[in-house]
């Protein structure tokens, strides 16, 4: 009797040939373009007799494979031949005090292709093991690396190809690509470093969690959303990096349990599951956390409950019911992708030989789809065989077409976001300025202003194409020196596309602001923006230092310096974010709102001579009691035959306290009168001095007039 079994297993793979032809003819050159684009889906098949064994010796021949009731050309046909793990003998197995070479650092390489001419993964049975750090405490990722050690010393057969994926500061690292070199492999689990992006996930909502009572910060929800998201995203990245070898592969994913936050990550949870079957990918999940004996009311990692939860059964029940919420996740990308799950085990290692052993002889078969359509629908996948034998045929039953971003719905959106956002390489369809500032609240916090600025004339692209209005995602991370990601955002604007209003966009620019709360301490901002009407993304990164101004003792602690040409009320919906609670958060500390209208710094620093410019900064002189008022001017220079020479001065200020908190807040602000400058570049520099201690304070930058 022949039966079909939903395994799971293919890749997609997308070819283009771009050629050049200039004809003869009137003398002017003309260059043709032709693009050939074909998609080649490979889909790996193990046929097997009442007896379970591997049917050797078939052809191209003996199968029919149709799409969508459509009979396909099997173009590709290879018969990869495994022995089975029980019948191999492992290579000698290395003593636990062998001598291992340690390199002197992590590598950092990627998955690498192969050609006819060099077929390395034939024959070879492919293994990856992927390192959730993220979401694996100290505890749990010594024992995951001692079990992947203990795998490649004393189980790993000839036929094993293992390579070594992390997922740790927002990236997905390949620290070696499939190899059989045990050396390397055992060097590179013993560089890796325990505790490492560990942190990041978690989930702080349940009964079992206390108060940390926190003046400032995301909710713990939304920054929980987010995280998930991302480490889902990463499993998708990692299968998408597998996904360029036609071979079958498992992925041994190491992590102490995936919470989804209710339907919130469904949309990329479906997104990696199907990246997965698309590339030929089966994830087999190892919970880390091995045999757990929770205490009630919780362990020595988290601080103590409160209320009521910690004596109705609450807090217990809660700690339960997280585990077994995180596991079922794992549970469900097993199944959904052909692999299986190794929970509540201390022996962690037997998940790897599960995946080991479930890979058997299989027979490789291509075919180029006759559908080209990128609607992103379901292609249902059949595959008979045509002698009559009577066999049992595991294949993946079907995959999902790629789809255009004018089909994208807003999941999908979504993922495409969240894709740039990890991507290493930032993408540059639009172009992106920003300016980040910090000013002191208190003792402890800063708070950390960012001026966007996009050129509204690549945006006036919507109108042209017939919307009357565009939307304008926006998507971004903070991470700390530690590659910990503290602070997140995601945003949208919509823009109405009136006849005028494109106009003016097509001479002025979008301007977004917003703001974070921040420690001192180096950080990475990475920012992304997408015009929702064409798809085309902008990417701005940037490292940047938000100092400890109560250290600054020699002289003045002072704010970042904003040069700006342009207020606008907080309501004004073209050049701000729409109003909304974080919004309001943020202006409710904002310095840079004076008066109810918002100070617009100039992130390029070009000025129109007509409009007065405006230099705003703060000085704090918690140390000093009662604060004295302090001087200030800027002085414009400009060279002119080599020499440096002062083109304008103004008239100094005299400043004030003007707040009541022991930081003795001072504003400056000082309004430049442009008219008086000639067109060309300038070197601003702002001079800020104590009246009767003499501590001082400089900062310059270059300006442009026009």
């Amino acid at each position: 009797m022949r039966k079909l079994l939903p395994l799971l297993l293919a890749t997609t793979l997308t070819a283009q040939q771009t050629g050049t032809n200039k004809p003869q003819g009137d003398g002017q050159d003309q260059v043709f373009t032709m693009k050939v684009t074909s998609n080649l889906v490979v889909e790996t098949l193990t046929v097997k007799d009442k007896k379970g064994n591997t049917i050797p010796g078939l052809t191209a021949k003996d199968f029919t494979i149709t799409e969508n009731g459509a009979e396909q050309n099997i173009k590709l046909f290879e018969f990869q031949k495994l022995s089975a793990p029980s019948a191999a003998v492992p290579v000698e197995p290395a003593k636990n005090d062998e001598k291992i070479k340690i390199y002197d650092k992590l590598s950092r390489t990627q998955i690498a292709g192969e050609s006819a001419a060099t077929p390395k993964y034939r024959d070879h049975r492919l293994l990856a093991m992927y390192f959730d750090m993220t979401s694996m405490p100290p505890p749990d990722q010594l024992r995951a690396l001692q079990a992947a050690e203990k795998f490649i010393r004393t189980q790993m057969l000839p036929e094993d190809l293992v390579a070594l994926l992390r997922y740790g500061g927002g990236s997905v690292d390949v620290l070696q690509d499939f190899s059989a070199d045990r050396n390397r492999l055992l060097s590179i689990l013993s560089t890796m470093i325990v505790g490492e992006g560990q942190g990041m996930a978690g989930d702080n909502s349940g009964d079992d969690t206390s108060d940390p009572g926190a003046a400032f910060g995301q909710d713990d929800a939304e920054f929980n959303i987010f995280n998930t998201d991302r480490q889902l995203a990463a499993l998708q990245t990692a299968a998408d990096m597998l996904g360029r070898l036609s071979e079958k592969k498992s992925l041994l994913y190491f992590g102490s349990g995936l919470n989804l936050n209710g339907l919130n990550n469904q949309a990329q949870m479906h997104a990696t599951t199907n990246a997965a079957i698309r590339a030929g990918v089966s994830f087999w999940p190892i919970d880390a956390r091995g045999l757990v004996a929770t205490p009630p009311m919780g362990d020595a990692t988290q601080s103590s409950p409160g209320g009521l939860a910690m004596y109705t059964g609450a807090s217990a029940t809660s700690v339960t019911n997280a585990r077994a919420q995180s596991q079922d996740t794992l549970y469900a990308l097993a199944s959904d992708t052909g692999g299986k799950a190794l929970l509540d085990n201390n022996d962690l290692t037997r998940g790897i030989r599960n995946a080991q052993e479930s890979m058997s002889s299989y027979y490789l078969l291509g075919y180029y789809t006759t559908n080209g359509d990128k609607d992103g629908k379901f292609r249902r996948i059949k595959i008979t065989l045509n002698n009559g034998q009577e066999a049992t045929l595991e294949y993946r039953q079907g995959y999902y077409a790629g789809k255009d971003y004018s089909k994208f719905n807003t999941a999908d959106k979504e993922r495409q976001l969240e894709d740039a956002l990890m991507q290493p390489d930032p993408v540059t369809d639009l172009t992106i300025a920003m300016e980040v500032n910090y000013f002191q609240l208190n003792r402890a916090e800063y708070f950390v202003p960012i001026a966007v600025k996009i050129p509204g004339r690549e945006l006036a692209l919507a109108k042209k194409r017939g919307s009357q209005h565009t939307l304008i995602d926006f998507i971004g991370e903070v991470k700390d020196s530690y590659g910990s990601t503290v602070q997140n955002l995601r945003d949208s604007v919509d823009i109405k596309l009136s006849d005028s209003t494109a106009q003016e966009l097509a001479r002025r620019p979008i301007q977004y602001d917003a703001g974070f709360t921040l420690l001192p301490g180096k950080y990475l901002i990475k920012f992304l923006a997408r015009d929702n009407e064409t798809g085309r993304i902008g990417t701005y990164q940037a490292n940047f230092i938000v100092p400890n101004l109560n250290k600054q003792i020699e002289r003045l602690a002072i704010s970042s310096v904003v040069l700006s040409s342009q207020r606008v009320a907080a309501s004004q919906a073209l050049f701000n974010v729409e109003k909304q609670k974080q919004q309001a958060k943020n202006d409710a500390v904002n310095p840079l709102m004076l008066g109810g209208e918002k100070l617009i710094p100039s992130v390029t620093r070009v000025f129109h001579h007509a409009r007065p410019a405006t230099i705003f900064l703060q000085a704090y002189q918690q140390g000093t009691t009662p604060p004295e008022p302090l001087l200030a001017y800027a002085t414009f220079f400009r060279t002119h035959d080599g020499k440096q020479e002062v083109a304008m001065q103004t008239p100094t200020v005299i400043a004030s306290n003007a707040g009541s908190t022991q930081l003795h807040i001072t504003p400056i602000a000082m309004t430049i009168p442009l008219d008086q400058l000639e067109p060309g570049e300038y070197q601003c520099q702002v001079t800020v001095l104590g009246a009767t201690d003499q501590k001082s304070f400089f900062w310059s930058a270059k300006v442009e007039v026009q």
